[in-house]
């Protein structure tokens, strides 16, 4: 078997759809229905474009200059984005996972994170990937920290959903009450907008046309089980993703700075438990203490 740079190639089936979960990163690289992708995805031997389908963790989105301070100490991460000076999306989406239990349709892998300089904390992540034939793809990731002290801790998830053809004709529904202003470095400058009146209102639903999005959205509306939905529509098909209430924050992203072929071709749908920048304004950080562990759910379906 050859030995892609993106690790093992974790298959997994259940009715009309397939999906493959990547050795690095614990990454979606491929999920489809009846044949039809629901994502955006890239080859197993090439490292994933624009962060499609990675998990983000301890911290999703960007950490102004890359500094925080948690209980009294200053830290600094790698400036991971360095063109903005920001230090972005995590430390686990290029470490090697291990498979801990597979099933024809479902696998879960773990991660092991150290110390280091910038995140100086132990913590164990699992992520578990799971197709019904009914309901589609469930992701859920739990994690533990199993050290002395506590840590700060924030996830995230980075698909594009897709339904073959270009945003600008498809409609997007999502529902989202608030947005997040950032400035020219995509840092937050003060809090959230009401998105009523504003070009960020897509909560009935419409057709996007050239509009760009690279935002957070908060607020969320979600149904009688927590969940919060957002749906795109094409022509001849439709996708749906969800989130529980793990994720008060939701970034949009019309992929406008992918590689060419994939340019606005996929709409980015990022679970997140914190906004931009959590790690340095305490904003829905999570504190998790020893012992302690957080989890949380999200989905994807076709229709």
């Amino acid at each position: 078997m050859p030995d892609f740079v993106t690790g093992e190639q974790y298959e997994i089936t259940a009715g009309p759809y397939r999906a493959v979960i990547t050795g690095e990163g614990a990454g979606l690289r491929e999920l489809t229905h009846d044949g039809d992708p629901l994502v955006l995805t890239y080859a197993a031997d090439e490292p994933a474009p624009a962060a499609f389908g990675q998990l983000l963790i301890p911290w999703p989105n960007r950490v102004d200059r890359g500094r925080y301070t948690f209980d009294g100490h200053d830290h600094q991460l790698d400036l991971s984005e360095p063109d903005l000076g920001n230090a972005i999306h995590g430390l686990t989406r290029w470490a090697a996972w291990a498979p801990v239990e597979q099933r024809p349709d479902a696998v879960r892998l773990a991660c092991a994170l150290h110390g280091s300089t910038g995140y100086p904390f132990r913590l164990d992540v699992e992520a578990e990937y799971r197709l019904d034939a009914a309901t589609g793809l469930t992701v859920t990731l739990v994690a533990t920290n199993p050290g002395t002290r506590a840590l700060p801790y924030a996830h995230g998830m980075h698909p594009y959903l897709t339904v073959g053809e270009p945003l600008d004709t498809c409609t997007v529904q999502l529902p989202g009450g608030l947005y997040q202003p950032v400035d020219d470095r995509m840092i937050p400058t003060g809090g959230p907008k009401d998105v009523a009146g504003s070009e960020y209102d897509l909560r009935a639903g419409r057709v996007l046309g050239a509009q760009k999005i690279d935002i957070a959205f908060t607020g969320l509306e979600r149904d009688a089980d927590g969940l919060a939905r957002v749906r795109l529509t094409g022509s001849r098909r439709g996708v749906s993703f969800w989130l529980d209430k793990a994720q008060p924050w939701l970034e949009i992203y019309t992929a406008d700075n992918v590689p060419a072929d994939s340019r606005r071709r996929g709409l980015g749908c990022e679970p997140m438990t914190g906004p931009p920048n959590a790690f340095a304004s305490g904003v829905d950080l999570i504190r998790l203490e020893p012992g302690a562990e957080h989890r949380g759910s999200w989905g994807i379906a076709a229709g």
